[in-house]
């Protein structure tokens, strides 16, 4: 509590709310939670306060596991971890790809509480003798939705083998689609069910606004929002990694400081360009997927997506980038006449219509023909009917989201 004091949080959100009882009764767990509603702690607390009242005895073994899709989610639940759990006698440690594996073998045979991982890389420390799971106490799967989209569910049902029969576990998902709720009748034991917020809907906090535009104009329009508005920190999406760097680029020819992050850099390379991007030395951060989730930047005004993704659920978690915490935020796409039916599936999936706004000077040619988005690069992925034209304007769908409510600070 004096942890979570000093963070400036007075009152739970509503995940949190519903959950913590729960997983402090023991029950096992299946949350539904988009990115932004506080779920980290909604797990991460009542960890802490069980594994402190039922301490092991003798030599640290993990007691908790917490599995999460990406190395930056990972880092960011750890830190949640350390944050709350700084005044308590556990240890814990993060390990994922990327990074070498040596220092990472020193930490988990020095024994840790509570494990953070990436599936792959804890597999390979499996494989090699390196961890024991078979005391664990606790498993969690965080953004599940996202592990199956990524085909880690081989290596999950793996992992989940080396652990014991009896433990709790508590599973978390942006939505309960058919594949989660098959996923969690493998996992979980008469669970508890929560789902603060209807699926797949946006943040009543974020402004969001279509830019229509020819898809040769977009470099250049994306520079006139951001030096004609005057942005300073803008988090931008692209469909690839070579489009990333290829716009990194592009955005620091035009006098906008600038970086990408996207699957082919290595970890360092990856946490040194977030680094920057939070500490204001670059103004842009360009990023494909891998950065839609897993990265928390406080109080991040615009998110742009550069292209539209091909499956509608990561335009949700790629505009929760921002509108966190209870602050405000802005959420702008550039769509060109190939995305239009990207553009209807978001429509359809997060039931609102999204303001569409023409700039003076990039007006879309109507003469141009769409292509097909895979042709320029795009990942071919599960895709949903759609109808290939633009909806009418319209307001965004108001849903509640936020983390722990912040105390005023003088």
């Amino acid at each position: 509590m004096r942890a979570v004091e000093e963070e400036g949080y007075t009152e739970p959100t509503p995940i949190q709310a519903e959950a913590i009882p729960v997983v402090l009764n023991g029950k096992d767990l299946l949350a539904a939670a988009q990115t932004g509603t506080g779920k980290t702690a909604a797990f991460t607390l009542p960890m802490l306060e069980k594994l402190t009242h039922h301490k092991g005895h003798g030599k640290r073994y993990v007691r908790a596991l917490v599995l999460t899709p990406t190395r930056e989610l990972a880092a960011q639940v750890h830190q949640s971890v350390r944050t709350y759990g700084k005044y308590l006698k556990l240890k814990s440690a993060e390990i994922y790809g990327g990074v070498s594996i040596q220092p990472q073998t020193r930490t988990l045979r020095n024994g840790v509480d509570i494990l953070v991982a990436t599936p792959g890389r804890l597999l390979d420390h499996l494989n090699q003798g390196h961890v024991d799971l078979s005391r664990v106490e606790f498993l969690v799967l965080d953004e599940a939705d996202r592990m199956l989209d990524m085909g880690f569910i081989h290596d999950i049902k793996k992992i989940i083998a080396e652990l014991p029969h009896f433990r709790q576990n508590l599973l978390f998902s942006a939505t309960f689609s058919n594949e989660i709720k098959r996923l969690s009748r493998s996992i979980l034991k008469e669970p508890e069910m929560i789902s603060v917020a209807a699926e797949n809907t946006t943040a009543d906090r974020i402004k969001q606004t279509v830019h229509p535009v020819d898809r040769a104009k977009k470099a250049d329009l994306l520079s006139h929002l951001i030096g004609s508005n005057g942005w300073r920190q803008v988090l931008v999406f692209t469909r690839t990694k070579h489009g990333a760097d290829k716009l990194s680029k592009r955005l620091a020819q035009d006098g906008l400081p600038s970086t990408s992050i996207h699957g082919n850099k290595t970890q360092a390379a990856r946490m040194k360009a977030l680094k920057a991007f939070k500490d204001g030395r670059v103004r842009v951060l360009v990023a494909t997927d891998v950065a839609a989730r897993g990265i928390d930047i406080d109080r991040l005004g615009q998110v742009v997506n550069f292209d539209l993704p091909e499956v509608a659920e990561d335009y949700v978690h790629r505009i929760g980038r921002t509108g966190r915490a209870g602050n405000a935020g802005e959420a702008f796409s550039l769509v060109c006449v190939d995305e239009k039916h990207l553009l209807h599936r978001i429509e359809k999936l997060t039931d609102t219509r999204i303001e569409k706004v023409l700039i003076e000077g990039y007006h879309p040619d109507p003469s141009i023909k769409a292509e097909p988005v895979s042709k320029r690069g795009g990942n071919r992925r599960r895709k949903s009917p759609g109808n290939h034209s633009f909806a009418k304007s319209g307001g965004p769908r108001p849903q509640r989201n936020g983390n722990f409510k912040r105390r005023e600070r003088s």
